[in-house]
Parts: C-alpha cells; sequence; structure tokens
C-alpha cells in the first residue's frame, strides 16, 4: 500500500477488521503489515511444532543396555523386553557386557550373552554392528528393522 503514516494504517486496519502489525522496526521507515495477528501467532506456532517434530524423527537416540557375563535369565529377559520396546519406537539400542577381574580371560563368554541377546531381538532388530572388544567393554549395536 505504500508508505503511510500510522495514524492512517491504523485507520485503514480499523476498516478492514483487522491488525496492524509492526514487521521490522529497526527499518528505516518501518515495516507494518495489516493482518489477522491471531491467526498469524497460530500458523507461526504450528510450523514451529512440525520442525520440531521433524527434527525429533531425525534425531532418534541410542539406548544403552548393560548386561554382564554372569547376567540372570529374569534380569535378562527384562531388558531384552525394554529394549524391545525402544527398537519399535525406532531407537538404536547398544548392548554392552563389562567384563571384570578373570572374566578377561573368556570374552567368548560375553559375545554369547550378546548373540543371545540380539537373536531374542532378532524379529525387531538387525545388528548394525558385531560384537567388538574395547577395553574391559564388548558392545554390539542393535538397528530396529525398516
Amino acid at each position: 500500500m505504500g508508505v503511510k503514516n500510522i495514524t492512517d494504517a491504523l485507520t485503514l486496519a480499523n476498516y478492514a477488521g483487522l491488525d496492524l502489525v509492526l514487521m521490522s522496526g529497526n527499518s528505516t521507515p518501518a515495516v507494518g503489515k495489516i493482518m489477522d495477528y491471531n491467526k498469524f501467532k497460530y500458523e507461526k506456532q504450528k510450523k514451529q511444532k512440525e520442525a520440531q517434530k521433524r527434527q525429533r524423527e531425525t534425531n532418534k537416540e541410542i539406548k544403552e543396555y548393560r548386561l554382564s557375563v554372569v547376567i540372570d535369565i529374569h534380569d535378562f529377559e527384562t531388558r531384552a523386553r525394554n529394549a524391545k520396546m525402544y527398537l519399535e519406537k525406532g531407537h538404536k539400542i547398544k548392548a554392552q557386557v563389562r567384563f571384570k577381574g578373570r572374566q578377561m580371560a573368556h570374552p567368548e563368554l560375553g559375545r554369547d550373552v550378546l548373540n543371545k541377546f540380539a537373536e531374542n531381538l532378532s524379529e525387531v532388530s538387525i545388528i548394525e554392528t558385531a560384537p567388538k572388544m574395547e577395553g574391559r567393554v564388548m558392545y554390539m549395536l542393535l538397528a530396529p528393522k525398516k
């Protein structure tokens, strides 16, 4: 509508039944827009929520599950059940076995526990990284099936 003084712009906005919104106050001359401000706020909030939703989908978490070489059956099943829930939500799982003391002499026992864990979750996951030893910890990454 061109350059107008404030009183004329307010009058135009009142006749249209809309609001005069300051878009850029630090420019010369100041830029204003005649619009429905509540609708503008609603649309802006809607776009922001959609952007957050997209960001959350791309940033899936890696959940860690610590197992041990001598883990009890019930503990193992509980961790597997919880891991299955997270895999169904789309998260990745990092299962790790920490070796204590003389357990380091038998890393195959830890590998067996990790393989059993992966086998238990095979219907909802695939092995992304095979069991790997790093110091006293052996770990494996599981990703959800598509």
